[in-house]
């Protein structure tokens, strides 16, 4: 019962944090249950499915809204649907030091993004076939990781000379399906805490509600960016750590 309470309280405030900041938590929820004692596996499956939870209600509202550009969406969709379960499938035969390391690389690049990343893109794409390869790279390394993977994908797309808001709209819509097809992967072969994912995503959709309602007060997103990714670089440092 006490590992219950410590995780629905890290799971509140990492979702109001994130959800301030525009981004979902499971990225720093997952090496902290790890850190505290959680199987790695488990950790990313609960971070899952936390993360969809908070996340399918604003892609929800944005088909209502009839936001969603389904041209640009569709091939990034459909490659992150089929290849997100591959991810997470594969993640069972490779060594987990291995996926841990990958997921210390994919901390600091977030990290990275958050704090130094600029708007500028490197190049400038218009063709579908690159919206196929990018949902395929991505959907198998969020699987891979257990990460919904909008962390990863918005400032590729953003590099790539995709429009912000169309790639902010697109990601909100993708991810929450993708982090459910992973959830449902890692659930087919592991034994899962069902009281632990509800009370974890309770938190984590209390947590990102009362953070959405914070960020119309006048706060910085550009501080509570830094702010987040001098929390990243903290857990990816003590990964880190794990290796040397």
């Amino acid at each position: 019962m006490n590992d219950y309470i410590l995780y629905s309280i890290i799971t509140f405030f990492l979702s109001i944090l994130f959800s301030m900041g525009g981004a979902g938590a499971g990225v720093a929820l997952i090496p902290i249950l790890n850190f505290l004692g959680l199987d790695f596996s488990i950790a990313k499956a609960v971070g899952l499915f936390a993360g969809a939870s908070t996340t399918i209600t604003s892609s929800i509202m944005n088909i209502k809204r009839k936001l969603i550009e389904y041209r640009f969406v569709f091939p990034i969709a459909t490659m992150m649907l089929l290849f997100a379960p591959l991810g997470a499938y594969s993640s069972r035969f490779i060594d987990e030091e291995f996926v841990k390391f990958f997921f210390m690389l994919m901390l600091f690049y977030s990290a990275s993004m958050m704090m130094f990343g600029k708007k500028k893109a490197l190049f400038h794409f218009e063709s579908r076939a690159i919206l196929f390869f990018v949902g395929a790279f991505v959907g198998f390394l969020a699987g891979l990781l257990g990460v919904g993977g909008g962390n990863i994908l918005i400032p590729l797309l953003a590099l790539l000379g995709y429009e912000p808001k169309k790639v902010a709209v697109a990601v909100s819509f993708v991810v929450p399906f993708s982090a459910l097809s992973s959830f449902f992967t890692y659930a087919a072969y592991l034994n899962l805490d069902w009281v632990l994912l509800v009370i974890v995503s309770a938190s984590a959709i209390t947590g990102g509600y009362i953070g959405n309602y914070m960020m119309h007060f006048k706060l910085k997103q550009e501080h509570i960016k830094k702010l987040m990714a001098l929390l990243l670089y903290a857990l990816a440092i003590k990964l880190l750590l794990h290796f040397i």
